[in-house]
């Protein structure tokens, strides 16, 4: 909400010297968020000035351009030559100069320029020029406004373009702050200053004259059995001149508040709106066909809404219509054909209430935000409406010539009534923790608009009209806070519990997360939404189609799966990074996959009903509707591991690298893991491997196929792995981490062993071990050779193997045994026999 300060004086006293700043001090004091301060982008010297002459002069263009003299005031130079483009002012004409050194909107400084074989000393400016709306067809004439300002008056504060508005965040539970009364009040709770309600009188009785204009509400079909409209007030204008040009302070005020003029008639209505947070809407009278009636609307009735768009309406829909239909929707905008223009002369205003939930509704289903939903949505004063509708009469009638008409029209203007609210004694201390005193609490209560009487025991409170928002002790006692001051709230950290903290799981995702940051990649979360596409060809390892949930409303139309893989998102952000020049990543994420089993059919289309708890058997159909989730981690390396630099060549990322990563984050997560050479849809047949873990495989790591990178928009080599961090940390957990250290040292030895090309590495470590236990602690492979010296169709494997007892430190015959043990195994199974 922008608030005008020059506006915000006439409600509430402001002091002279009080600054934006202040205001804006004063305004948070009481629970508002401060959003920034407005001001006109314009600056001095613009004086007023008078045409003393002009000479029209034709030019070879075809345009005619006036070379005038105008005098601006001794002060400024007496009388000055200005080339004018407009032609629609007369001599004699006072008018508003920008004098040279003066800044307008835009920015755009002006200077003395030569232009037309003259010296233009200053420029006579537009209404649009000076930023009070969209005239541009001619200069402003002082004399349309109704001002005649001395020669040489600062036409800055004249206009009111001195003027600076502060704007302020509202909450949702706070609409009646969206309009000057409410700020006003807010201002006078926090300084104490003297408050003018511009909409006392509201409790007064409006009643419908028998003969007045014929307005009907009839809600047949009413949202959680409430009506639509509770309230509709109307007053008629008759012979405005829409053709009036809109005062300058109406205009400046609107501008600094967001709202543009369009026009002298919907000005007024804006205007009153943002003063007393009431929408009004005007009608040109003479269009609409009969008396109105308020209604929902029928399945698939259309209104041409004033933004010229024809919508197809909901049965929810709250309408205002006449004979003809539909002419607008009720509290979110108007229709077309009965709207204000300039050929309107008679003018009904409709000052209404309506439902809250009725209105967000429609304004949602519509996708129509308007500044009267804004208002209806949050909750309208129900006691104002006709101080409204008297407000907007009465500026017609002064500010465009109009003649207000006796003819009342109004519906259901008195049936406003508030149950009061039970407040205990001792409740707001207990609930706040600051000693209040009962007359603080009945002051600030009744400072706020409250009615307070007292109870045995406590008080009853009726809430304002204003204030929707308090319906219960407890919003009583937030007011009680908020007036008295947040700042008397103690500071006091709670005791935790003891035994309480992050859960083992918890914990080893952060291990996980921590130890491949420290390693140098970077974490990237992402949405969990893909496409069918991208799930079966990652997230399956055949890349067969598997059961993926599609959302029923999606954020992203083109991405409507839930993933069923990490790697699409990491092949996004590296994708983004690489085309603004980051080529070298390493990127990891952790997050949640989808995976639902073949044949459920998952979601549902029963929603519980609000403010209800669900019972078991819900919350239990609710539960089976959510396929299952588990928790993935996943890396993506591409580029250099290491860049160029003296005496450094780059080192280009590949499947060594992806292999390190895999280590690094399951030994975070406490696990020994072993490789099998395997294949995947996405992976280069040659390098990719399953990662185990205890017998269970847990993930892949490997090498994208270069079409795959090539779709990605990805140059060079990219790998990737993925685990599933569940399963990872389930493991360890079921793991016997204690163990005996043994005090004796190792005896090491190496064994080459040519075997078939087409055995795999990891299954000869693994008969080694066998063959070797118990004496054998570890084996490693060192070196995997293939060419010269070798038969066709073999190679050589190089294992670094580790041996160790208990209880003695073994000799080198025996680590030769248990070696030859192991080789013996690896020769049974796949014909291994040592190198020479």
């Amino acid at each position: 909400m922008r608030v005008p300060l020059s506006w915000l004086r006439e409600y509430v006293d402001v002091a002279d010297e009080a600054t934006p700043e202040d205001v804006l001090a004063a305004l948070v004091s009481v629970g508002f968020e401060e959003e920034d301060v407005h001001r006109f982008e314009l600056s001095g010297p613009i004086v007023v000035g008078q045409v003393v002459e002009f000479t029209p002069e034709p030019q070879s263009n075809g345009k005619t351009i006036r070379w005038c003299q105008v005098d601006v005031g001794a002060e400024n130079g007496g009388v000055r030559g200005i080339v004018c483009g407009a032609g629609n002012f007369f001599e004699g004409d006072k008018v508003v100069v920008t004098l040279p050194g003066s800044v307008l909107p835009g920015p755009f400084p002006i200077a003395a320029r030569k232009t037309y074989g003259h010296v233009s000393d200053g420029m006579i400016a537009s209404a649009k020029e000076l930023g009070l709306g969209t005239e541009h067809s001619g200069i402003l004439r002082l004399v349309e406004l109704g001002i005649d300002a001395p020669v040489g008056t600062d036409a800055i504060a004249l206009l009111g373009l001195d003027d600076i508005a502060v704007e302020i965040n509202v909450t949702p539970d706070r609409g009646y702050a969206l309009s000057l009364r409410g700020v006003a009040r807010e201002y006078s709770h926090a300084t104490g200053a003297a408050f003018r309600d511009p909409g006392a009188g509201h409790d007064a009785a409006v009643a419908r004259t028998p003969e007045g204009f014929p307005i009907t509400v009839d809600d047949g079909a009413p949202i959680r059995g409430r009506a639509g409209a509770s309230q509709f007030v109307a007053r008629i204008v008759r012979d405005v001149d829409p053709s009036r040009p809109t005062p300058p302070w109406m205009i400046t005020r609107l501008s600094l508040a967001g709202i543009r003029s369009l026009g002298v008639l919907i000005d007024i209505t804006n205007y009153v709106m943002l003063e007393l947070g009431q929408p009004i809407h005007g009608y040109d009278l003479d269009r609409l066909q009969g008396g109105i009636t308020v209604r929902r609307a029928a399945q698939g009735e259309k209104l041409e809404t004033l933004d010229g768009q024809v919508r197809t309406l909901h049965a929810e829909d709250l309408l205002i219509t006449d004979e003809s239909g539909p002419i607008g929707l009720a509290g979110v905008m108007g229709g077309g054909p009965t709207e204000m223009s300039d050929a309107t002369r008679n003018v009904l205003i409709e000052a209404a209430t309506f439902d809250q939930v009725s209105i967000a509704r429609t304004a949602r289903r519509h996708k129509l935000p308007s500044e009267a939903s804004r208002r209806f949505e949050r909750g309208v004063d129900p006691l104002v409406a006709h101080v409204a509708a008297e407000r907007v009469a009465s500026l017609m009638v002064e500010l465009a010539g109009g003649t207000l008409d006796t003819e009342l029209g109004g519906s259901l203007p008195s049936t406003y009534r508030r149950d009061p609210i039970t407040l205990p004694a001792g409740f707001v201390p207990g609930l706040i923790g600051v000693a209040y005193t009962d007359d603080e609490i009945v002051r600030a209560l009744r400072l706020i608009g409250g009615t307070v009487e007292e109870r045995e025991g406590g008080w009853a409170v009726t809430a304002p009209s204003w204030r929707p928002d308090l319906t219960d002790k407890w919003t009583l006692a937030e007011e009680v806070a908020r007036i008295e001051g947040y700042d008397r709230i103690p500071s006091v950290l709670p005791t935790p519990p003891s035994g309480r903290g992050l859960t083992s799981a918890q914990q080893g995702r952060r291990r996980v997360a921590n130890a491949l940051a420290s390693a140098g990649f970077v974490e990237t979360p992402s949405f969990p939404f893909t496409t069918e596409e991208q799930n079966a060809l990652h997230g399956s390892p055949s890349g067969d189609p598997l059961p993926s949930v599609k959302l029923a409303n999606p954020l992203d139309g083109l991405a409507p799966f839930l993933r069923r893989s990490l790697v699409p998102a990491l092949l996004q952000v590296a994708h983004r990074n690489v085309s603004r020049g980051i080529v070298d990543l390493a990127l990891f994420e952790t997050g949640t996959v989808f995976l639902p089993k073949p044949g459920v059919q998952y979601g549902t289309s029963s929603v519980p009903p609000l403010a209800v708890r669900p019972d078991a058997a819900t919350l239990t159909a609710l539960d089976a509707s959510i396929p299952p989730q588990r928790r993935h981690v996943a890396v993506l390396l591409t580029g250099h591991t290491v860049a160029k630099q003296p005496g450094q060549s780059a080192v280009v990322a590949d499947l060594a690298d992806a292999v390190d990563a895999v280590r690094v984050l399951t030994a975070a997560a406490g696990l020994d893991i072993e490789l099998v050479q395997a294949q995947r849809a996405a992976l280069h047949p040659g390098r990719t491997a399953r990662v185990l873990a205890s017998g269970h495989d847990i993930g892949y790591v490997g090498e994208l196929l270069p079409a795959v990178s090539a779709a990605a928009d990805l140059p060079g080599r990219v790998l990737v792995a993925e685990l599933d961090l569940d399963a990872m940390l389930e493991l360890a957990q079921s793991r016997v981490v204690a163990a005996s250290l043994s005090a004796f040292p190792a005896a090491t030895q190496d064994v080459s062993l040519t075997v078939p090309i087409d055995v795999a590495a990891g299954d000869v470590r693994a008969a080694l071990l066998e063959g070797g236990t118990p004496l054998i602690e570890g084996a490693r492979l060192v070196d995997d050779y293939r060419g010269q010296g070798l038969a066709e169709g073999t190679k050589s494997l190089t294992f670094a193997l580790r041996f160790r007892a208990d209880d003695r430190t073994l000799t080198a015959a025996e680590a030769t045994e248990a070696k030859l043990a192991g080789v013996a195994v690896a020769a049974d199974r796949f014909g291994a026999a040592i190198r020479d």
